[in-house]
């Protein structure tokens, strides 16, 4: 019993390491947009059935070596797959391939690489629009189980705060819950398209790392508003939420 489960264990070695070679050997250097092309080549290598839900995705550094990029831009990548659960990465263990569809994953892909090259203000103003939508419809439609995620998200939020003074996540992910209480597949997907890049424009510029006390407070009015099936109140303190966003991206010129 030992020896077939030691003759097992091998064969799941062997087939490990030769995936991380067949991978490594298929990638060639990122070109200039470096992101965008590590994507592209995780997709074609998923495609390609190189890479299949469990598979698990090389190291860091081996990557940074093999599209001859920083550490710090296969993460940038990683994070972007990971907010669409293309991929999931665990604490000492690496990045795995989930187990999302092909024809999905080309979808999502698309929809990623779609708003490469587009102007932040451009994507605050389609969350605005989105945003304040989606809590009108939240105030209308939610459930009480939609009232206990959005709680839970913005207590998440508070917590963070007070434990890290910065959590952006945390932030983001009370919005998309709010997002998916308003019952609309569509808006949600379109939140869910732009949030990644918003993010990262918001930890490179430092936006929302001032006052908390403000946000905090509008996240329990909004949750507030929308237990109360306060529509117009929801769709109202929403657009005073984002009004300060909104005012730093028209003033910036940020492509991205």
């Amino acid at each position: 019993m030992i020896e077939i489960l030691l003759c097992n264990f091998a064969k799941i070695l062997i087939r490990f390491f030769s995936i991380m070679a067949d991978i490594l050997e298929m990638i060639t250097p990122a070109s200039d947009d470096a992101v965008e092309n590590i994507i592209k080549q995780i997709r074609n290598l998923i495609n390609k059935d190189f890479l299949r839900p469990g598979d698990r995705l090389p190291a860091e550094r081996k990557l940074a070596e093999k599209f001859q990029v920083s550490r710090s831009t296969i993460r940038t990548a990683f994070k972007r797959l990971e907010f669409y659960k293309i991929i999931k990465t665990m604490p000492q263990s690496g990045s795995i391939i989930t187990g999302i569809e092909t024809h999905a994953f080309g979808s999502l892909i698309n929809d990623i690489l779609k708003i490469d090259n587009c102007d932040f203000s451009s994507l605050v103003e389609i969350r605005a629009i989105l945003e304040i939508n989606a809590a009108r419809f939240a105030a209308l439609r939610r459930t009480e189980h939609d009232l206990e995620k959005i709680e839970k998200a913005m207590n998440a939020y508070v917590d963070q705060i007070h434990s890290q003074g910065s959590a952006l996540e945390e932030d983001f992910q009370f919005h998309l819950t709010i997002a998916e209480a308003s019952k609309n597949s569509v808006l949600k997907s379109m939140m869910q398209t732009i949030t990644p890049d918003i993010m990262i424009n918001y930890s490179r510029f430092n936006i929302c790392k001032s006052n908390f006390d403000i946000p905090i407070s509008e996240h329990r009015l909004l949750f507030e508003h929308i237990k109360n099936n306060d529509v117009e109140a929801a769709a109202n303190i929403m657009s005073q939420h984002l009004t300060g966003v909104l005012t730093f991206a028209k003033n910036q010129h940020i492509i991205i």
